[in-house]
């Protein structure tokens, strides 16, 4: 597929293939979009699936076509850079529950002829990984090469794991835990009622009344970029500097930096997202335990599983904090997984994941490199 095709791919299964949700109920039909880049090898060998963060979606590595801008991890996909499309086959969904293309509270409900808004099933990490995996039979491919990701996509390379240890031969968990924390929880949970609270939220039929409640998700968006940062980089980007005045206002307008930065957030993240799906994808999140569905052990979720794992984690990251990853990896240690370890020393917080970090390139490169000749895939072959 070319990159430059910013519209991606979108494939329908029909509700003759429903998928099963955690909460109970099925989504039918389902409709998944996507992007590819590279090219699938005669072998099928050199598939990488991209898990994508919380607001993230399927445009990984292309300019995006709703902001004009670069694809969320264009510093590690692309020819020749870690994640490599002159080598590797790389494929990138939005998950289920989201607003680019994917089933999500936007669109339009069988049932009703109206959009689901809250009458969706709530969606899981788990249902996220089963759509996913839906994806890569329509594909035709048995097992993938790799499933990388951070933060919420993190959890998703995990479940992979779980789910389906067969079909992933190698794994790269970034800035992820296997548990969302009670701190956690809480910043979500800030998040959404900040969206419910907006008068233009309608119980979640706002679309139903052509407004929406961008008001609370440009507040809940402020909150949580928070969260994405270190202080260090907060007070060395910002500090106590005004914006555009020498002294304060006195009054409630943005009189410093930091004010007008994550204001400026706010308002561009509503252009390009729902505020449902930011309540369904905020609350995968905070169920996600994939320890407790395999009796409290977490080491269980791994057990058997001959993937080859590379966890990396970040020091100035308080939100996945990095004994978020070492219990991953002594969990992964105690089911006798192969796995490496890396702790990044950056003062860039949680979004070191999607910046140019030199030290996240190396060890992906070198990871996938070696994953590779054990796979044995030397270079990229037409299909």
């Amino acid at each position: 597929m070319n990159p430059e095709d910013l519209q991606g791919r979108i494939v329908h299964f029909p509700a003759s293939q429903p998928l099963q949700m955690d909460a109970g109920p099925i989504i039918a039909p389902l409709t998944i979009a996507y992007q590819t880049y590279g090219e699938l090898n005669n072998a099928r060998s050199n598939a990488i699936l991209l898990c994508h963060a919380l607001t993230g979606d399927q445009h990984a590595a292309n300019v995006h076509p709703t902001t004009g801008k670069p694809g969320w991890w264009q510093t590690m996909v692309g020819p020749g850079k870690p994640i490599d499309t002159d080598r590797y086959f790389v494929i990138c969904s939005n998950v289920v529950g989201g607003c680019m293309g994917t089933t999500g509270p936007m669109s339009i409900n069988p049932a009703t002829g109206k959009s689901y808004g809250l009458d969706l099933p709530v969606v899981t990490i788990r249902d996220m990984v089963r759509a996913q995996a839906m994806l890569i039979d329509y594909l035709g491919i048995d097992q993938l090469f790799c499933v990388a990701g951070g933060s919420m996509g993190g959890m998703q390379v995990l479940q992979w794991v779980a789910s389906y240890p067969e079909r992933v031969f190698a794994a790269m968990p970034i800035a992820t835990a296997a548990r969302h924390s009670s701190q956690n929880i809480a910043f979500g949970e800030v998040g959404r009622q900040s969206v419910m609270a907006d008068p233009d939220w309608r119980g979640g039929r706002y679309l139903d009344f052509g407004v929406r409640p961008q008001k609370g998700l440009a507040v809940a968006r402020m909150a949580a970029h928070i969260t994405y940062l270190s202080e260090d980089v907060l007070q060395h980007k910002f500090g106590r500097k005004y914006q555009d005045r020498e002294k304060p206002t006195f009054s409630f307008d943005a009189d410093f930096q930091i004010e007008s930065y994550l204001r400026h957030q706010g308002s561009t993240f509503v252009e390009r997202f729902d505020a449902n799906s930011y309540l369904y994808m905020t609350r995968a999140m905070d169920y996600f335990d994939l320890a407790a569905d395999y009796g409290g052990v977490l080491a269980n979720a791994f057990r058997g599983a001959k993937t080859r794992f590379c966890v990396t984690s970040f020091t100035s990251d308080w939100l996945f904090p990095t004994v978020n990853s070492r219990a991953v990896v002594h969990a992964l240690n105690a089911s006798g997984a192969s796995v490496s370890f890396v702790e990044i020393e950056t003062d860039r917080g949680h979004d070191a994941f999607l910046l140019n970090v030199p030290e996240l390139f190396a060890t992906s490169r070198g990871f996938l490199e070696a994953a590779a000749r054990a796979r044995g895939i030397a270079v990229r072959t037409a299909a």
